[in-house]
């Protein structure tokens, strides 16, 4: 294992922006940034062997300053979306921002994805990692406490991409931490048919914007059961009779993995390349989102369009906070927030 490092230039602050690539011993690697602590790169190997970018992204930080999509970016303070742009936390109701719709998303206009991590660098005979530290200040996009956030990417010769959150933070506060990497297990073209598989029964319900209802609704006989496997192509062809998929023109959708601990909750194949990737987490949900909203130019100078690629962020439910019925996302005055998700790649 080893860890290289280089300039990828300058931020919207005239800071240096660095690039790390951990790269194992069969010459896979990830690359990451201490902009936003965003995961730039992931190159795997197919069934031949030919390594791939299986990560969409971009070549240099300038892109990420600007609206991106969030791709490939950590999310804080709180991933996914909150209805109404607030929440009542002992007593007290704190308005966040309004960045979609009369909701917020992903925890404002300036979340983490737009700020500076301090970057340490691991490296280990077993693996290698980044270490990515950022302070969020009481109040900062209306969240209340000043909350320290630690993110180590980590890398490995199973080809595994381990990701660990810890936050703490020194007044009752929300947090829902996720990373929302968007991918292409092919390395080109479309994500229509490569088959994806969630293990859960249920999804949060949701009204038009994306905000659940608070009911738990099965997959069972619908195109959102993805139990034994499918694919995005076969969930458009079902538009017109699941309103799920009507309403987001693709999957966006928080599934319900039932089980604790780190356990598979989903995983991607590609049947071209031969490409496998596993999703391992302890977190209590994911959110499946198949990339219809993609309109950018990425690396190389790649055109990303709708269906380029999709993500698969594990997370706490959407808008917990205003549902008491789901798992809390509090994370109370001294305490520490921790989390894993892994993803794994192999090859059929």
């Amino acid at each position: 294992m080893s860890i290289s490092v280089k300039p990828f230039g300058k931020d919207e602050n005239g800071r240096e922006i660095s690039l790390f690539t951990m790269t194992n011993a069969s010459g896979a690697s990830v690359s990451v940034t201490d902009y936003g602590a965003h995961i730039v790169s992931i190159r795997v190997p197919d069934s031949a062997g030919q390594l791939a970018d299986v990560n969409l992204g971009f070549d240099s930080v300038d892109a990420y300053t600007r609206p991106h999509g969030s791709m490939g970016g950590t999310i804080g303070r709180f991933a996914n979306r909150l209805g109404n742009a607030q929440f009542t936390l002992n007593g007290v109701t704190y308005q966040v921002p309004k960045n979609d719709g009369e909701n917020c998303l992903h925890g404002g206009v300036q979340n983490f994805q737009f700020r500076w991590f301090k970057a340490e660098t691991l490296e280990g005979d077993k693996e290698d990692a980044v270490l990515f530290t950022y302070v969020s200040h009481d109040g900062e996009e209306g969240f209340p406490g000043n909350m320290r956030v630690q993110v180590t990417m980590a890398f490995d010769d199973s080809n595994t991409l381990t990701i660990r959150y810890l936050a703490q933070s020194d007044k009752d506060t929300i947090v829902n931490l996720t990373n929302h990497a968007y991918f292409n297990l092919r390395g080109e073209g479309d994500i229509l048919d490569q088959v994806v598989t969630v293990h859960a029964d249920c999804v949060t319900e949701t009204d038009d914007a994306l905000i659940p209802s608070g009911r738990l609704a099965p997959v069972a006989g619908t195109a959102l059961d993805l139990r034994e496997g499918g694919t995005v192509r076969a969930g458009l062809a079902a538009r017109g009779s699941c309103h799920p998929i009507d309403q987001a023109n693709g999957y966006d959708v928080n599934y319900c993995v039932p089980g604790t601990g780190l356990r598979e909750m989903a995983r991607a194949e590609d049947p071209v390349s031969g490409r496998v990737m596993i999703v391992l987490s302890d977190q209590p949900g994911v959110q499946f989102y198949s990339g219809q909203g993609l309109h950018h130019t990425g690396r190389g100078g790649v055109q990303y369009v709708p269906y380029s690629g999709f993500c698969l962020e594990t997370q706490h439910y959407p808008d917990s906070p205003n549902h008491p019925e789901f798992p809390s996302t509090v994370l109370k005055a001294g305490d520490t927030f921790s989390s894993v998700t892994q993803y794994r790649f192999e090859v059929k």
